[in-house]
C-alpha cells in the first residue's frame, strides 16, 4: 500500500484542498488504520462501524444538541451554556403588539442563542470531518479494489471536482441546519411556551406515547415523499433540487449536499411543524428522526445495504441509489409503499431520463433505439448483489430490444 500516516498519497488532483482532504484524512493513515482494524474481531468491527454511521447521521443536522437539552430537562437538570449561570425556569410572556424594545433574546426565549448555535455547529462539523473520514476509509479506501462486492454502481465513482462540490454544499447545509437546531435547542432550554414537547412519560397517556411512534414515522416519511416529489417538478428541480442530482454515484457526503432553500423547507416541515403543533414526547420524536437520518446515510452511501427481515417497509439502499442514477423515480425514503401507491416506483419496462419528469418515465417503445441501447448499457452498470436474491430485475437484454422493435414496426 502507498498510504502512510502523515504523508500525502498521490492523487488525481495535485493540489491539497482543506475540505476534501480534511474529510479524507483517513487516506493518509490507511496502513495504520488497517493494522488496528484487523486486530478487532469481525462482529465487533461491524458493531463499531454501525455505531459510527448512526452517530454521523445523528450529528449532521445538529440533532445531538436538541437531544442533550431534552435529556437534561427530562432529568430535571438546568440547561445553560456560555457564560450563563443558568437559564430561568420561567420567562415573562410576550404580549402583542411588540415594540422593538421587546425583541431581546431573553424576551424571545432565546437567551444564550449564539452559544447554542456555536456549539451545535462545532459538534456537527467535528463529526462531519471525523466520522465522515472513517466512513470514507471503511468503504472507499479499504475496500475500493473490491467494489464489485459492495458498491451499487461498482465501476463508477464521483470525479474529484464533484467530491469537492458535495463537501462544499454539505458544509454549507451543516451551517444552516446547525442554526435551526441550535435555535430550537435554545428555545427549549429557555422553556419556550409554544413548544409542544413534553417530558412526563404518561402526561397524555401511554397509548399516545406508543402510538406517536408510528404516527411520527408515517407523517415525516410521507411529508418527505411529497416534498421530494414536488422538488422534482420542472420549475423547482431546475432551480433547486438539480444541485443534489449532480451526484449520480452518491456517497455519504451527498446526503447533506442540498440547496439551502430546499433544506430549510425540509427542516420546517419535518422538524419544526410537529413539535409546535402536536404534543409529542421528545424521546419518540427524535428516536424516529435518528432512524431516518441513519438510513439517509445508508441510502446515499453507494453501498449495497439491504433492509433486515424485521423492516418490511424499508427499501434497500439500491432504491435511492436508483433515484440518483435515473433521476425522476423512486421518490420515497423509508417507506417503499408510497411509490407503489402513487405509481412512481421504478419499472423494468420504463426508461427514465433527467428530462422525463413526474416519475412515470417512458415505455420502451416510446424511446429511440439509440436511447434504448444506452439504457441497456446503463443498467449493466448496476451491481446484481445490491438487489433481492442477488439478481438485477431491471436488466434489459437484446431480446427485449427485439420485442420492442417488433412492436414499433
Amino acid at each position: 500500500s502507498n498510504f502512510q500516516c502523515g504523508k500525502m498519497k498521490e492523487r488525481e488532483s495535485p493540489k491539497w484542498h482543506p475540505m476534501t482532504d480534511g474529510v479524507k484524512w483517513t487516506e493518509y493513515c490507511a496502513d495504520t488504520l488497517e493494522k488496528l482494524w484487523n486486530r478487532i474481531p469481525s462482529l465487533l468491527g461491524h458493531i463499531i462501524a454501525t455505531v459510527i454511521i448512526f452517530a454521523f447521521g445523528a450529528t449532521l443536522k445538529g440533532e445531538w444538541i436538541l437531544i442533550m437539552v431534552h435529556f437534561l430537562k427530562q432529568m430535571g437538570r438546568s440547561v445553560y451554556v456560555g457564560e450563563s449561570e443558568g437559564i430561568a425556569d420561567t420567562n415573562e410572556n410576550l404580549t402583542l403588539p411588540l415594540s422593538w424594545e421587546d425583541l431581546s433574546l431573553e424576551r424571545l426565549y432565546l437567551k444564550d442563542w449564539p452559544s447554542f448555535w456555536l456549539y451545535s455547529a462545532i459538534g456537527s462539523y467535528t463529526m462531519y470531518f471525523l466520522l465522515g473520514g472513517f466512513i470514507h476509509w471503511y468503504f472507499y479506501v479499504r475496500r475500493r479494489h473490491k467494489a464489485h462486492e459492495w458498491k451499487i454502481q461498482p465501476d463508477k465513482f464521483l470525479p474529484p471536482h464533484l467530491e469537492l462540490d458535495e463537501i462544499f454544499w454539505g458544509s454549507l447545509t451543516l451551517l444552516i441546519c446547525s442554526a435551526i437546531t441550535g435555535t430550537i435547542a435554545c428555545y427549549a432550554a429557555n422553556n419556550g411556551p409554544w413548544l409542544k414537547i413534553y417530558y412526563d412519560w404518561n402526561e397524555y397517556g401511554w397509548w399516545w406515547f406508543f402510538l406517536q411512534i408510528p404516527a411520527i414515522f408515517i407523517y415525516q416519511d410521507y411529508a418527505t415523499y411529497w416534498l421530494h416529489r414536488i422538488y422534482h417538478f420542472p420549475f423547482l428541480y431546475k432551480r433547486f433540487h438539480k444541485l443534489h442530482h449532480k451526484y449520480k454515484q452518491p456517497t455519504a457526503f451527498s446526503v447533506t449536499a442540498i440547496h439551502p432553500v430546499e433544506i430549510v423547507h425540509i427542516q420546517i416541515t419535518t422538524l419544526l411543524m410537529p413539535i409546535f403543533l402536536v404534543p409529542l414526547h421528545w424521546a419518540p420524536f427524535y428516536g424516529v428522526a435518528l432512524y431516518a437520518y441513519y438510513h439517509a446515510i445508508l441510502d446515499h452511501s453507494g453501498v449495497a445495504f439491504k433492509a433486515f427481515w424485521w423492516q418490511p417497509w424499508q427499501p434497500d439502499a439500491a432504491f435511492h441509489d436508483n433515484h440518483h442514477q435515473y433521476f425522476h423515480v423512486n421518490f420515497g425514503f423509508n417507506i417503499k409503499y408510497w411509490d407503489k401507491i402513487h405509481k412512481t416506483e421504478r419499472r423494468k419496462d420504463r426508461v427514465y431520463r433527467e428530462d422525463t419528469f413526474y416519475g412515470t418515465g417512458k415505455s420502451l417503445d416510446e424511446v429511440p433505439e439509440d436511447v434504448l441501447r444506452s439504457e441497456i448499457e446503463e443498467r449493466k452498470s448496476e451491481n446484481p448483489l445490491a438487489y433481492k436474491d442477488n439478481r438485477n430485475k431491471y436488466e434489459l437484454t437484446e431480446n427485449d430490444l427485439q420485442i420492442r422493435n417488433r412492436k414499433v414496426n
